[in-house]
């Protein structure tokens, strides 16, 4: 086969962003150029690597093939542009995503924790959603990402062999209220005070769930505010704008004005916070990380 490297990493980009729109944009090509390599591609490994789908676009069995052998490939010339120019004294960074909510209680402390251990190790981090932080790993863009599950936390997607995973907490699920007007001074309140409550919620798509309402809450949630961003939503809250749903463990960082309160009749929301990355034997740096994830919850 006659594959560029040019090739390869628009295989990774397609792969991380579902789409050769997205992936034309974080490249900084055109979506016809992209499209051009994409079927270069298809055409020297004589076989269909893209599906395209109404949701994006997803590899086939064989482009995810392909892909393996990408990340190994462009890994490879990576190191040799870091010999090449005298960069291989410094350690390669290791590239982190996170969940907004885990990324603002684990980063701060994992990263200092870095600096007393590993001084000599470099940790870039980036926010994303679930879905956008697992392909990120599968293509091979990412090392380690930092993710919540809910009960009954299956497989983050469908794919062989199966990420990695290790467990760092265990939180539950709590209601984010301004700490002055109708909820002012409780620490718990009950699911069916709930149903007529006004929501400030991250918007939903076919692949993410509506993120900031209490899950199977009575009737249908009257969302008020639209916001992706856990600090704009949680900054709302303390303006006496709405509620908000939020992870327990969040309550050392959350702003003035907002109480959090625990939901009453209605099962408990568990969720669980993951380190997540490829199957394999990991490297000592990304070993290093994930130790000090693990110390930092």
């Amino acid at each position: 086969m006659d594959i560029s490297s040019t090739g390869l990493r628009v295989l990774r980009q397609i792969a991380e962003s579902g789409s050769f729109t997205a992936a034309a944009a974080r490249l900084g090509y055109t979506q016809s150029a992209v499209s051009r390599q994409a079927a270069a591609l298809e055409h020297s490994a004589g076989a269909v690597l893209f599906e395209r789908r109404p949701d994006g676009v997803r590899l086939t069995p064989a482009g995810l093939t392909l892909l393996r052998h990408a990340r190994t490939m462009l890994a490879a010339l990576a190191a040799a542009e870091r010999d090449l120019t005298g960069g291989a004294v410094h350690s390669a960074p290791v590239r982190c995503g996170a969940v907004p909510s885990a990324g603002a209680a684990i980063w701060p402390a994992a990263l200092a924790r870095l600096a007393q251990t590993d001084p000599h190790l470099t940790v870039t981090t980036r926010e994303g959603t679930t879905p956008s932080l697992v392909r990120a790993l599968r293509a091979g863009s990412l090392d380690l990402a930092v993710l919540t599950s809910r009960p009954p936390h299956r497989p983050f997607d469908g794919e062989t062999p199966r990420l990695h995973l290790h467990t760092v907490a265990e939180t539950e699920l709590a209601v984010a209220a301004p700490a002055r007007g109708d909820f002012a001074g409780r620490a718990s309140v009950h699911v069916d005070e709930l149903a007529e409550a006004a929501w400030i919620a991250a918007p939903s798509s076919g692949s993410e769930p509506l993120l900031g309402v209490w899950p199977g809450l009575p009737g249908r949630p009257r969302v008020v505010h639209s916001a992706r961003d856990w600090l704009t939503k949680l900054h709302l809250v303390a303006g006496g704008f709405g509620v908000t749903t939020v992870p327990a463990r969040l309550a050392p960082v959350l702003p003035h004005g907002v109480s959090l309160l625990r939901v009453e009749g209605a099962p408990v929301e568990v969720r669980r916070v993951l380190v997540a990355r490829l199957a394999g034997r990991p490297a000592p740096a990304i070993t290093a990380v994930t130790q000090a994830i693990m110390s930092a919850a």
